[in-house]
């Protein structure tokens, strides 16, 4: 999968992407990373990407022109039938979830436009972006650290990105829940044992604890989404058991 990101900060993004797991995918071809600075596509000899906003007020706005001639050269080595998705990140986007990095693995480019400033011009938005996305409500200085996000979290769903790929499956928020608690040697710390059946070998009751514990940390943590998710009538059973053994310690 090819990432592009347009950045007046091309060198923040390349140098953070090469670490990690994201790294070992560039290093390894299954991911293409490049970046485009739109002052490289001005005429003047200060290389001005923003200017004064119509109606006055404070900060600047990302001029529309070098922003399009980024995005077209982003484009230049795609054909007709490859899926490619231009975003814009901003505060004011769609919220970033799970359902939504699981759906962007099947394109074949996503354009990332890193804006800065008081924000671009809204025309740029209108005309060349398909969608906005944000990483929540807050606001940070730029959009290259979301779209770094963006590039480790749908990397890592790529085939063959993690040693494990199921690792990738039973992480929080993949199935609408928190993850399970996880647990490593040795047995007993600070007075804490591990609990008895992950040590049982009783592979069908591990799954069974594991699931509960999700459920139960999704009750305690984030119940807003258990709104967004119909239960089964084991998930239900389950979530009670939870629910009354955490009332009676």
């Amino acid at each position: 999968m090819r990432f592009d990101v347009v950045t007046i900060f091309p060198q923040m993004v390349l140098d953070s992407a090469m670490n990690g797991v994201t790294g070992r995918a560039i290093k390894r071809g299954l991911v293409d990373l490049s970046v485009w600075n739109p002052r490289d596509y001005t005429a003047d000899k200060h290389k001005t990407v923003d200017d004064r906003p119509y109606g006055g007020g404070p900060g600047m706005v990302m001029k529309y022109q070098p922003l399009k001639d980024a995005i077209d050269s982003a484009k230049g080595s795609v054909n007709a039938e490859q899926q490619v998705k231009v975003v814009y990140l901003s505060p004011q986007g769609r919220p970033i979830t799970q359902q939504l990095l699981n759906e962007s693995v099947a394109l074949d480019q996503l354009i990332l436009i890193a804006g800065r400033y008081e924000g671009i011009d809204e025309r740029f938005i209108e005309e060349q972006c398909q969608e906005e996305w944000s990483l929540g409500d807050f606001v940070i200085s730029g959009g290259e650290l979301a779209a770094l996000v963006v590039i480790d979290a749908v990397s890592r769903l790529l085939p063959g990105v993690l040693g494990d790929e199921e690792s990738a499956k039973q992480d929080s928020h993949m199935h609408g829940f928190l993850d399970c608690p996880h647990y490593t040697r040795p047995e007993v710390i600070a007075g804490k044992k591990v609990p008895d059946v992950l040590l049982s070998g009783n592979h069908k009751g591990i799954e069974r604890w594991r699931l509960q514990q999700s459920l139960g940390r999704t009750w305690q943590k984030r119940p807003d989404l258990l709104l967004n998710n119909e239960l089964t009538a084991e998930q239900q059973t389950l979530l009670e058991e939870f629910k009354t053994e955490l009332k009676n310690k």
